[in-house]
């Protein structure tokens, strides 16, 4: 039977930590935060069983044991690297990787992605899914649609509105926010908490998932009334596919951000078409 190893990304995680002697370095090298970058190398240690770091105030220093291993994971890496060298040919002139979310792909880009591709018939487009930093990481797209706040995103990337939160549910169900099931995104700062303490009222969702594109889902199919992003509801409005449940919205706490690679072409265009599609 095969050994079991620890994942790849806890021994990338302990190889830059090590060879900065820092968690943050590390975490600016790799694409993630110093948290994340901490908790993988907590987690190899403990699968190990050993101690890798001395952690100190002013930084890190290794133990016997992480000078042992450091050469042979840096090592391992390189031969990771030098493998797959024969398969990266490059990225070619009319190629373009755009890395987002599946909630921002199937409800922001795909509907009018035909009009993108009449319009730029010699470009090949690769949309990837990606919702965590070390996914866009892995990705290395040539435009990137993050979800979060400004800071967590970069001073470079522009703000996509409408960005406010909108009711909406099908026009096939029948009724009122106050006595149809309610459907939430977890895992943003908005909510129907933060719709009641903006209107009044007190409101208990019954359906709980993890993304707004999954709320727009359930809500297309009449199984309640889904608080969203307004940017991702424009297509699904205007085909009526869902109505709105109430006039009123609020706003956004976090958002969707958009960069491009400056220096590609293809970048350029993609960004341009989307920013003009969400003007009109």
């Amino acid at each position: 039977m095969a050994k079991s190893l620890p994942p790849l990304t806890w021994f990338r995680a302990f190889e830059a930590a090590a060879r900065n002697l820092s968690f943050t370095a590390a975490a600016e090298e790799i694409g993630l935060t110093q948290s994340a970058v901490s908790q993988q190398v907590k987690s190899l240690e403990v699968r190990l069983r050993v101690a890798l770091f001395i952690r100190q105030a002013r930084g890190l220093s290794l133990t016997d044991d992480g000078r042992r291993l450091l050469p042979q994971v840096a090592a391992a890496l390189d031969v990771l690297a030098a493998a797959t060298d024969p398969f990266d040919v490059g990225t070619p002139e009319n190629f373009l990787t755009v890395a987002t979310s599946i909630s921002v792909a199937q409800w922001v880009i795909a509907p009018y992605l035909p009009d993108f591709t009449k319009r730029h018939p010699d470009i090949h487009l690769r949309i990837l899914s990606a919702t965590w930093p070390d996914d866009f990481h892995s990705a290395q797209a040539d435009v990137e649609i993050r979800f979060g706040s400004q800071k967590q995103v970069g001073k470079n990337a522009l703000l996509l509105t409408p960005n406010r939160l909108i009711a909406l549910k099908s026009p096939t169900l029948h009724g009122n926010i106050g006595n149809l099931p309610l459907i939430e995104a977890v895992g943003t700062s908005g909510g129907w908490k933060a719709w009641g303490e903006t209107h009044g009222g007190g409101f208990h969702p019954e359906f709980f998932v993890d993304s707004y594109g999954m709320a727009l889902n359930l809500a297309v199919q009449g199984n309640g009334v889904a608080l969203v992003s307004e940017l991702l509801a424009d297509h699904a409005l205007h085909k009526n596919q869902l109505i709105r449940a109430h006039t009123a919205s609020i706003p956004g706490k976090e958002g969707y951000y958009l960069s491009a690679d400056e220096s590609s072409r293809p970048a350029v265009l993609f960004r341009d078409w989307l920013l003009e599609r969400l003007s009109i």
